[in-house]
């Protein structure tokens, strides 16, 4: 077999079809920025989450750093942010001049239940990430936040479509960002994000920011910048926004089967909680103390798999610090995603799980 770890161009033929039909209509419109077409992702995704605010903007990077911007984090000013995450989260502190302090994760890569011990006087908020599709425990830290007087940030990038007591992912905090690169559970077909907020100025602010301070054409309130979500990309995920539910059950049965197959090897540490709810099974992340020697393997048995992450933030040139960074070393060095997204036969997620079980005797 010849199993990659996502090839997006696998999408239904159906998918394809309406994709093409709503890259025809925006075509010939002439209808390329703005519009209905993004008015109608907002809606759907503020249905959906439901949440009073959905702001689309460029990306999931510039989501994190329009949210700080508008809490009005900046130079002097330090964030709590987990060592264990994708660069981006990182680099939104720093962007908009302010200082991300490093917090080791658990085990399961989360933001490490003692964060509160990295907290100063400068401390003016915290960035927990929902890693791997997995929530963090929202309500134990938003109390702790509000202790300490410190903005939440969400990073749900990873995480859209999980839930903590009927509450949507990036629904919890002051800001939630999500993200829709294509290799996310709702992905486009280009570049997309958004921030959530319940608080209307919040989301004037957050709005403003994205469209160069201005809240008509030529009127200037702010200094902001160019973070628009282009008409396509929104039409493309309604499109996608259709497919999300059967997708996801197919990603949850994917993840149940690997758990069933994969249960009882011992140098074998399976991810918890996939079939939960707070888990939307965007990642199946296994960790062995043989990850290169597991990887190998499955690559000459025609199986892609990839790694989530291969560094820690604080080991990179960009933000290196020395601290206890333990857990999230230890996903670093041992950590496989396996091959998990909707395009994927039950013939082949049997064949992995046959063929890991293979290496491991």
């Amino acid at each position: 077999m010849n199993i990659p770890f996502l090839e997006l161009s696998r999408i239904s033929p159906e998918l394809k079809k309406r994709l093409e039909r709503k890259f025809s209509e925006l075509l010939n419109q002439g209808v390329f920025s703005g519009g209905k077409e993004v008015e109608r992702f907002e809606s759907q995704l503020q249905d959906l989450l439901g949440t009073r605010f959905a702001i689309p903007c460029a990306n999931g990077t510039d989501a994190l750093e329009l949210a700080l911007r508008a809490l009005g984090v900046g130079p002097g000013d330090e964030v709590v942010v987990p060592a264990m995450t994708w660069v981006s989260t990182a680099e939104a502190v720093v962007w908009v001049g302010a200082k991300p302090v490093f917090w080791d994760t658990d085990e399961q890569g989360l933001l490490r239940s003692d964060w509160e011990k990295a907290v100063t006087e400068r401390t003016k908020a915290v960035i927990p990430v929902h890693l791997y599709g997995k929530m963090q425990q929202m309500n134990e830290l938003i109390q702790k936040a509000n202790t300490y007087r410190l903005f939440v940030i969400e990073d749900a990038a990873q995480a859209f479509g999980a839930h903590q007591q009927r509450k949507a992912a990036g629904t919890w905090a002051d800001v939630g960002c999500l993200s829709f690169y294509p290799t996310k559970n709702l992905g486009a077909l280009g570049e997309a994000g958004m921030c959530l907020t319940q608080d209307e100025r919040l989301a004037r602010k957050i709005r403003l920011l994205s469209t160069h301070g201005q809240p008509i054409r030529d009127q200037h309130e702010l200094i902001g910048r160019n973070s628009r979500i282009d008409t396509l990309q929104a039409g493309f995920l309604v499109e996608m926004l259709a497919e999300f539910e059967a997708n996801q059950n197919i990603r949850k049965r994917i993840a149940q089967d690997y758990i069933q197959g994969l249960t009882g090897i011992p140098e074998l540490i399976l991810p918890e909680g996939m079939l939960e709810e707070d888990h939307n099974a965007h990642l199946f992340v296994v960790r062995t103390e043989k990850r290169d020697e597991l990887q190998d393997f499955l690559a000459k048995n025609g199986i892609g798999t990839a790694i989530h992450y291969p560094q820690i933030i604080p080991s990179m040139k960009p933000f290196r610090i020395e601290g206890d960074f333990v857990n999230a070393q230890l996903l670093a060095d041992q950590s496989l995603s396996l091959p998990l997204n909707p395009y994927l036969s039950q013939e082949e997620s049997e064949y992995i799980v046959k063929k890991v079980r293979q290496f491991f005797g």
